[in-house]
């Protein structure tokens, strides 16, 4: 069943990630969408789960309390559809590419190519992360495991993205950038795994928290893309 709730005290993205986070651990919740701008909270729930148990789990700042039961309540087609809401992400890769082969093709060198590519990812990544460098942490360590374990590291991560972007696109100390790659992608891919196995509804935060990404398949499918390449740099 889905219920809604009125939710105060959230003042950023980072709260909408904190609140997501707490609610989400509550047992019985199996979705939890949290909207900053009309103050509320939907969560689909698999048995009855009192108010008094919801306000326990967030911290004191956020008061929660109910608004509407919303069972029947019908969503668009748009909040059904995973790739409506990824379309952003689809249309920035689509542009990455696109760039990537343009800046190629007269003199065409595939690992040229994706020296291109990956370092264009990471800058135009880090980008939106540094949008809301307050509240990516929160979001980051959400599902990421070495920033759940190791704080700093989610507000290291946006300046490292723009570091390695920029060793890409500069040809600087490209092994070292590769090897970081692999490390810190596939840190993450485990954490997205765990994620998508657990059929957990959390927000991806590799467009930091301005975009409201959910956490799907094709987030693995990115990561992938990007181990991939690193691993096909170093080894060939």
């Amino acid at each position: 069943m889905e219920q809604t709730y009125s939710v105060t005290g959230m003042t950023c993205q980072g709260c909408v990630a904190s609140v997501q986070e707490k609610l989400s651990n509550v047992d019985g919740i199996l979705d939890v969408r949290v909207d900053l701008e009309k103050g509320q909270a939907t969560t689909e729930m698999s048995k009855t789960i009192s108010l008094a148990q919801l306000q326990s789990a967030l911290p004191a700042k956020y008061v929660i309390s109910e608004k509407s039961n919303v069972a029947s309540t019908p969503v668009s087609a748009e909040e059904k559809s995973k790739w409506g809401q990824l379309r952003p992400l689809f249309l920035i890769f689509a542009y990455l590419f696109a760039t990537a082969f343009l800046l190629n093709y007269k003199d065409w060198s595939t690992s040229e190519a994706m020296l291109d590519f990956m370092g264009l990812f990471y800058i135009v990544f880090s980008f939106f992360k540094f949008l809301d460098l307050k509240g990516f942490p929160e979001s980051f360590r959400m599902y990421d495991p070495l920033a759940k374990a190791l704080p700093p590291y989610g507000w290291m991560y946006p300046f490292m993205e723009l570091a390695l972007g920029l060793m890409f696109l500069m040809r600087f100390w490209i092994p070292i950038a590769l090897w970081v790659t692999v490390i810190i992608l596939g840190i993450t891919t485990i954490g997205v795994t765990k994620a998508l196995l657990d059929k957990k509804s959390i927000r991806c935060a590799c467009l930091g928290t301005a975009l409201n990404l959910p956490m799907t398949e094709a987030t693995f499918i990115e990561n992938t893309i990007m181990l991939i390449m690193a691993a096909y740099m170093l080894f060939q």
